[in-house]
């Protein structure tokens, strides 16, 4: 089953009932001229067990330590945003796997060799994602990704990686952006980047721990400051599907420049997207699973590829 991702942009009471996320409005509460009717109505209950992630971006959110552990115990992923609606905290379970111990350990002896073949297949499958969306929009092939994809080398030592993405930001937007750059800190589309780019982190997160995986122990990502550097590896062949989103909606709202609750209410479908992984079409937060698993397996000496979505023209 898909789980549910829910976003708070509003103030809000949030609590635990009887497995239950129990949602009020205190603008509702505490409105005089509303009937006692109406105000009991606008208590809404969620099931725990349905949601897989919850974007906290308010600051006059209230949530009990019971729902936060329910949650957790459920391997719900919780992000917190700024006062500039970005996402900028995550929250993940600690015991995500009934056999966690031998999974980390397995994890942790991963030799250089395999975590550099890992990363060259895992850079392979961005470019080759991203040539997709390139061709989809441009209606051009672009033979010199492809080129690339196939060049790339155990552990990427020649930054092939780098190279593709000037290529790649350079020619996707060239028709809506002039001369865009991509930069965290940027002109829109950036910032729409940004917010997609943290919903998919969270999904990776949220699959690795399933798994029984650490996030922190990346195969190519190392920053001494970066607890989620194996969700930064694995979601790179995932990127061009948030681009993809990106890219539409960009379309479709030219005159859009700041994230507004429009965009965030479009964006909460990342993990709902149709992807293409192992030939068969899947949603995305149920393919993330699906690459995590084989990770393992990978790291256990079971298997000796990662499955990743593949992006179809």
């Amino acid at each position: 089953m898909i789980k549910r991702t829910l976003c708070f942009s509003n103030p809000a009471y949030l609590s635990l009932k009887n497995k239950q996320l129990i949602i009020k409005l205190p603008e509702v509460e505490k409105n005089g001229t509303l009937p006692e009717s109406f105000k009991t109505k606008a208590t809404t209950t969620i099931p725990i067990e349905d949601i897989g992630i919850v974007v906290l971006d308010c600051k006059q959110i209230t949530i009990t330590q019971g729902l936060l552990e329910s949650l957790l115990e459920n391997n719900c992923a919780v992000i917190t945003c700024d006062s500039s609606h970005l996402p900028v905290g995550l929250m993940l379970p600690l015991c995500g796997n009934t056999v966690q111990n031998e999974r980390f350990r397995a994890q942790i002896d991963a030799s250089l060799p395999l975590k550099k073949q890992l990363w060259q297949q895992t850079i392979r499958q961005k470019i080759l994602n991203q040539a997709s969306v390139l061709e989809k929009f441009s209606g051009e092939e672009h033979k010199c990704m492809r080129i690339w994809a196939n060049e790339v080398r155990s552990g990427d030592p020649d930054n092939t990686e780098a190279r593709a993405a000037a290529y790649y930001w350079r020619n996707l937007f060239k028709d809506k952006v002039d001369n865009f750059v991509r930069d965290r800190e940027g002109v829109a589309p950036n910032s729409f980047l940004n917010y997609g780019y943290a919903i998919l982190r969270a999904v990776i997160a949220r699959s690795l721990v399933s798994s029984g995986m650490l996030p922190t122990f990346g195969i190519h990502h190392h920053n001494r400051y970066n607890a989620y550097c194996l969700a930064d590896d694995i979601m790179e062949p995932y990127r061009p599907y948030v681009d993809e989103f990106v890219y539409d909606y960009f379309v479709q709202h030219p005159d859009t420049t700041e994230v507004d609750k429009d965009f965030k209410a479009n964006f909460l479908t990342i993990p709902t997207l149709d992807v293409t992984i192992d030939g068969k079409r899947s949603p995305l937060m149920v393919a993330a699973t699906t690459t995590t698993a084989s990770l393992y397996k990978c790291f256990s000496g079971e298997l000796r590829k990662v499955s990743y979505p593949e992006m179809l023209c």
